[in-house]
């Protein structure tokens, strides 16, 4: 049987996470400054990290081939979970996404981003050798849509979207053909048109005010979008100083301890202070990536690519949102945003990352 050595355990990997944490939770220190209502969030957020990095290390001892047994069920568990959101769970801006438990929230959909990773991952790596055939392709897309049917529900299209980009690039990271490659290609190109009449009145409205803003606008997404404008290019070169951010801390910036938080980097610590994060997080998926080249199998490969997959496109999405290249939409800087659930699913993956890691010499009996 193979031996658990901690030697293989990737501490840069962790080093480089803890710090985007620990400079996450001082930066929402800095955004939520003075609002009482919103006092709490940093001890939360604190002792969300603390639990965090115990599951790391927890997930980490555990041998991920374990995951391919208990992936169905955790996909029926996370699927039926999601189908009581429609009866217990929490609305909040037009939609039910938390489920209270007495001590805090839980969003379920970020766990489901961690489980079709690791179903996905499962099944790719057994068929990986029949994908040549566009049915198991579809039979892969039918098993994704059976989780991310649930979460349209909600409706939370940006998760929706999420977990198809990670469905989309562990697909190709098994072996998508060129072939298949162009079939997706002009689904793409049509899709956003064909979801159109089945977005919610409030996701419509963001695509508009994206497309045709409104310079006159005093309120909504675009008010949002146009102080995190503000801030980011008044932080300059080297910021206006931890605290001392004018548009963060005199409250104009909206929604900035979690969707505008980068822009509340870039006015406190200016263009170097945005650059630091993104070579943090760019040196964290740099890592993972190593891990997926090194992995002992192709389920291994695939975990540590399917998570390196979410916490690249939640950065670019986040990032694009606050300098107004794409809709604002509610994904996370990963590490960074306030949100327990995100911030536990994240370092989840992470634990899993580390895993693979752990287990990269062949098998010994």
């Amino acid at each position: 049987m193979r031996r658990l050595s901690w030697e293989q355990f990737d501490f840069i990997l962790l080093g480089l996470v803890a710090t985007l944490v620990i400079f996450g939770i001082a930066v929402i220190r800095s955004a939520i400054a003075g609002n009482e209502v919103l006092a709490g969030l940093v001890q939360r957020q604190i002792t969300f990290a603390i639990i965090g990095f115990v599951v790391v290390l927890i997930t980490a001892a555990i041998d991920y081939h374990y995951w391919a047994t208990l992936g169905k069920y955790l996909y029926v568990a996370t699927v039926l979970l999601l189908a009581a959101l429609g009866i217990i769970g929490k609305a909040a801006f037009g939609s039910a996404r938390w489920i209270d438990t007495g001590f805090f929230f839980i969003q379920p959909s970020e766990i489901a981003k961690i489980v079709m990773i690791l179903v996905l991952a499962d099944f790719f790596a057994r068929h990986r050798e029949q994908l040549h055939e566009f049915r198991w392709v579809v039979m892969s897309f039918l098993l994704t849509m059976g989780m991310v049917i649930w979460i349209l529900l909600q409706p939370d299209l940006s998760t929706s979207i999420t977990v198809l980009v990670i469905w989309f690039g562990m697909l190709w990271a098994a072996g998508l053909t060129w072939k298949h490659l162009a079939i997706f290609a002009v689904l793409g190109a049509i899709s956003p048109f064909a979801a159109w009449p089945f977005l919610a009145d409030y996701q419509k409205a963001r695509v508009i005010n994206f497309l045709f803003p409104d310079p006159n606008a005093r309120h909504g997404a675009i008010y949002n979008v146009q102080q995190a404008l503000i801030s980011l290019g008044s932080g300059g070169l080297f910021g206006q100083g931890y605290g001392h951010g004018t548009q963060v801390q005199l409250r104009f910036l909206k929604v900035r301890h979690t969707d505008f938080i980068f822009s509340v980097i870039g006015e406190e610590f200016g263009f170097v202070g945005t650059v630091f994060v993104i070579v943090m997080l760019a040196l964290v998926l740099w890592r993972i990536l190593r891990i997926a080249r090194t992995a002992h199998d192709t389920f291994g490969a695939l975990i540590a690519y399917g998570i390196a997959i979410m916490l690249f496109f939640h950065m670019a999405v986040n990032i694009a949102m606050n300098i107004n290249l794409i809709p604002v939409t509610g994904l996370p800087l990963p590490f960074i945003t306030y949100g327990g659930s995100a911030l536990l699913s994240s370092l989840l993956g992470i634990g899993l990352v580390e895993s693979v890691a752990m287990r990269r010499e062949p098998l010994s009996f």
